[in-house]
């Protein structure tokens, strides 16, 4: 009971937070990266696919007004994109409400881009963090020095007051490191953290057996992590982690409130991400059906199972 009280201690700062979140359209403005990551779902796109050129961006811009009211800009790395600084000008000057930038952080070392995208009109900030340490998270991105340019980065949007919200991907080389990379996050004053359970495409579906841990080895370290953040007063959510393992910790399952969002892929659109997540992505087992839950939750990313089985998945019962 204490588990699942302390978890619902935010419930109405989260959903006054997530109130604030528009549905919005995410544009991924091309495919190159300074980072290599072992675990990235854009797996070897970057050798397919160039970056989108500037007309094209503004016409998605223009054409996604009026039903969105929050663009992302992502990738692939977007900073590394030479019209960035354009694009969220247009953006500001289109009547976005949010405009969020999802980055694995580097540039952002550079104080001067920061603030040429600060004063553009960029209000959030999204930087990607995978270690409390450098030898883990430059080992997860495979780029010496990677770790100190993002922690750089978070310190210099948080001195220009910005609104930053990390993502930690968990994999098996950092899940039992999640409680200190939180810690690393709330001294940062990060205004919000994600924990998401990899998704094995990619160059994760390449490197499968070291990069995806069992859900049920890392649980306990997933709720001390978020312990960690609630403690702070952070806002704090997973992803793709099914409900049978977040017990008294469901309020902080971020597909629950999730806002709409149409993405410009590389080879087409995503009309709704939240359909292609449960037609595509995630899939249900025998477990599944037994489970209480089953109606709002997604289950895992499909080839979990595909790889492991549904054993691990324990249906919950309310009764």
């Amino acid at each position: 009971m204490a588990m699942r009280n302390k978890a619902g201690m935010l419930r109405n700062r989260q959903r006054q937070e997530i109130r604030k979140v528009p549905a919005r359209v995410d544009i991924k403005v091309g495919f190159a990266c300074n980072n290599h990551c072992r675990f990235c779902v854009q797996g070897q796109k970057r050798l397919r696919f160039g970056r989108r050129e500037k007309q094209e961006l503004l016409r998605i811009l223009s054409e996604s007004k009026n039903r969105y009211h929050g663009v992302v800009f992502t990738g692939g790395e977007p900073t590394l994109h030479p019209d960035l600084v354009d694009l969220v000008t247009e953006a500001r000057r289109l009547g976005y409400l949010s405009i969020q930038i999802q980055s694995n952080g580097r540039m952002f070392a550079y104080r001067d881009l920061c603030r040429r995208l600060v004063d553009a009109g960029a209000n959030e900030f999204s930087p990607a963090l995978h270690g409390h340490r450098a030898e883990l998270h430059d080992f997860l991105t495979t780029v010496a020095g990677s770790f100190s340019q993002t922690v750089a980065g978070i310190e210099n949007l948080k001195k220009l007051g910005q609104r930053v919200v990390t993502n930690t991907v968990i994999t098996r080389s950092n899940f039992r490191h999640l409680t200190d990379i939180a810690k690393l996050l709330v001294g940062l004053g990060v205004d919000q953290f994600q924990l998401a359970f990899v998704h094995p495409v990619g160059s994760a579906l390449e490197n499968f057996s070291s990069i995806v841990p069992r859900l049920s080895l890392l649980e306990p370290f997933v709720k001390e992590a978020l312990d960690v953040g609630l403690s702070a007063g952070a806002i704090v959510m997973t992803e793709a982690i099914p409900y049978c393992f977040m017990m008294g910790y469901e309020e902080l399952v971020g597909e629950r409130i999730m806002p709409s969002t149409r993405i410009f892929d590389a080879e087409g659109v995503i009309e709704e991400y939240k359909e292609y997540r449960l037609v595509e992505g995630k899939a249900k087992g025998p477990p599944c059906s037994r489970c209480t839950r089953t109606s709002y939750c997604e289950g895992p990313w499909r080839e979990y199972p595909e790889r492991f089985g549904w054993s691990e998945f324990t249906p919950v019962d309310d009764k």
